[in-house]
């Protein structure tokens, strides 16, 4: 009988904070991830469970997660150390069917709860889950070096920060073509960021929390953190090219418009329309 640590869930939730730690996106216990799972996934290691799961009130309901399934990074934890003890580091947990409480099925071996993040976590998971018809199942949040660093010295505006990042790399634009909401900061682990973020979700996968880190949704682990990355490897182009003096070219709105027909997407106008978001 296969052992839930085996499963494919827990495996990728170890191979997903190892790789983002090693990105030194997420130092001590910063950072965290929620996945969404369907029941006949989890059915199958029910051997595993509890037997008195700890039931837990919401601080805001999430009726349109009712007896779902979650996969969540621990409040307090490190990522460095959930590939040592996922058991501890970890938690799967089932909403009840109005939405209201979870109950905790496995995980957290010596106790804690999940994420302080957990509300702003379900809020967008919420969105993303109505918006893309159940196909985005991860919420995933860092604190990714350069993309932060960003925040301290370009404008806060979201369609010059996405066209910024859509001239830092060719790639970006296919990758989020819909670019990058900005929230303005706010402190982390309570309701009101997380509605914030969540708004922000209608329409862009990828958030900014300024001076922070970043929000991103996707359908599997791998895409969301290969959303991040993207997002990050740009943010460190033009921290780079700042750093040197500033663009001295760029990008053209016309070959951005073009990049979009050739991978048939269509790029956020907004993003599009400004100017060239290079600083010189």
């Amino acid at each position: 009988m296969q052992n839930i640590l085996s499963s494919w869930f827990v495996q990728g939730m170890v191979k997903a904070t190892s790789d983002m730690w090693l990105k030194g996106w997420d130092e001590r216990n910063g950072g965290n991830i929620s996945l969404r799972l369907l029941a006949e996934e989890v059915a199958p290691f029910r051997q595993d469970f509890v037997e008195e799961p700890r039931c837990i009130a919401l601080t805001q309901p999430a009726p349109e997660l009712a007896n779902c399934w979650f996969l969540v990074t621990g409040s307090g934890k490190f990522f460095r150390n959930v590939q040592l003890d996922p058991a501890d580091n970890l938690v799967l947990l089932q909403l009840d069917e109005r939405g209201e409480s979870y109950q905790i099925h496995w995980g957290l071996t010596h106790g804690g709860l999940p994420t302080s993040e957990l509300a702003s976590h379900f809020l967008s998971h919420a969105v993303r889950k109505t918006l893309t018809n159940g196909r985005d199942r991860v919420i995933m949040h860092c604190h990714a070096t350069h993309f932060m660093a960003l925040s301290y010295v370009v404008e806060l505006d979201e369609a010059r920060f996405t066209r910024l990042l859509w001239e830092g790399s060719t790639e970006c634009l296919v990758v989020f073509p819909e670019g990058i909401g900005i929230v303005p900061w706010r402190v982390p682990g309570t309701d009101g960021i997380g509605a914030a973020t969540a708004d922000k979700m209608q329409l862009h996968s990828l958030v900014m929390w300024p001076f922070h880190g970043i929000f991103g949704a996707g359908p599997t682990l791998d895409e969301t953190f290969g959303l991040i990355d993207t997002a990050e490897k740009s943010s460190e182009v033009m921290v780079k090219v700042l750093s040197m003096g500033g663009v001295r070219q760029t990008i053209s709105r016309s070959q951005l418009v073009e990049l979009g027909k050739r991978f048939a997407v269509e790029p956020w106008a907004a993003a599009l329309n400004v100017e060239a978001a290079g600083v010189s």
